[in-house]
């Protein structure tokens, strides 16, 4: 749109791309949130969050297959792991993927050998913040201005700021609102317009839309014209290359972390299977239908 229209062109595709998709979100996050609790309803969305883990694993494995492109880079890739399931918060864990990147270039451009290893100490505690529209927005700010690797990693991302770190949500609601990001069209990220109206209604949903991707506007404007030199940037390849590798590690961290809690029920252990299996040995098939697949056998197995 921009390349094509300028500014006015930039917001014009940009907002006739996402604005369906999230007035779609929006209805659905009115309907589930006000009556998913439902005794009747319930068993169906039971069955969908350990369905969900099967759509994550198989975008953390896609991923995988442009992140970890060498040794080097799976080695950043499962130390990064190591380190978010331990308790690092993924924001510097990200950056520290591109300073590594950083550094490794520069080692190389030198001809020298170096030993590098890099520890992060800032670790995840829970902070009290109350939740507002300007509080929800500056969430999704923070996370929307570093996104980068996937639309998929902004599972692991909204779970260290919003479940661990805020705990403004369950994994069990974030796991929600993956399935509604999988079930609606458009794309994944407007999975915030759904955690905005779990966490504060339509003001929430309103803030969270825009905080989401205002960056990504401010973003294009600004690097559109320099793509090119972008593309040939060496510096940035290398950075790119490690940050590419820290996203797959986060998301490895996300899929262990949220599959775990369903690894000790046997209805909730096989649908999480099931589902695993058909998002690895049909790739094609659409995560709506293992959503819907997850509540329907949710729901028979609730009648056992």
């Amino acid at each position: 749109g921009y390349v094509r229209g300028g500014i006015a062109g930039l917001f014009l595709a940009g907002i006739s791309f996402i604005l369906p998709a999230v007035l779609i979100t929006l209805a659905l996050a009115f309907l589930l949130v006000e009556y998913g609790n439902l005794p009747t309803i319930e068993p169906f969305f039971n069955g969908i969050k350990p369905a969900v883990i099967g759509i994550i694993l198989m975008a953390t494995v896609k991923l995988g297959k442009k992140g970890f492109k060498t040794k080097q880079l799976i080695s950043a890739g499962i130390l990064v792991a190591l380190l978010s399931i331990y308790g690092v918060n993924e924001f510097i864990l990200i950056l520290g993927s591109g300073v590594l990147g950083l550094i490794i270039y520069l080692t190389k451009k030198k001809d020298k050998i170096y030993s590098i290893s890099i520890g992060f100490i800032f670790l995840v505690k829970p902070l009290t913040i109350s939740i507002t529209g300007t509080s929800i927005f500056w969430a999704f700010t923070k996370i929307a201005v570093i996104l980068y690797g996937s639309g998929m990693v902004l599972i692991a991302y909204v779970d260290s700021e919003l479940v661990e770190r805020l705990a403004w949500l369950t994994k069990e609601e974030l796991l929600d609102a993956i399935a509604v990001g999988q079930f609606t069209p458009g794309p994944v990220l407007t999975t915030a317009t759904y955690i905005g109206y779990q966490l504060k209604g339509l003001t929430g949903a309103t803030y969270a839309t825009l905080g989401m991707f205002i960056p990504s506007f401010i973003f294009i404007s600004l690097i559109a014209k320099q793509v090119n030199k972008i593309r040939k940037s060496a510096v940035l390849a290398s950075v790119l290359d490690y940050i590419n590798a820290g996203a797959v590690g986060v998301m490895i961290a996300v899929t262990l972390k949220l599959g775990y809690q369903y690894a000790f029920e046997w209805q909730f252990a096989l649908i999480m299977a099931l589902s695993i299996i058909l998002s690895y040995c049909f790739k094609k098939i659409s995560a709506v239908w293992i959503v819907i697949g997850g509540s329907i056998l949710g729901y028979l197995l609730y009648l056992l």
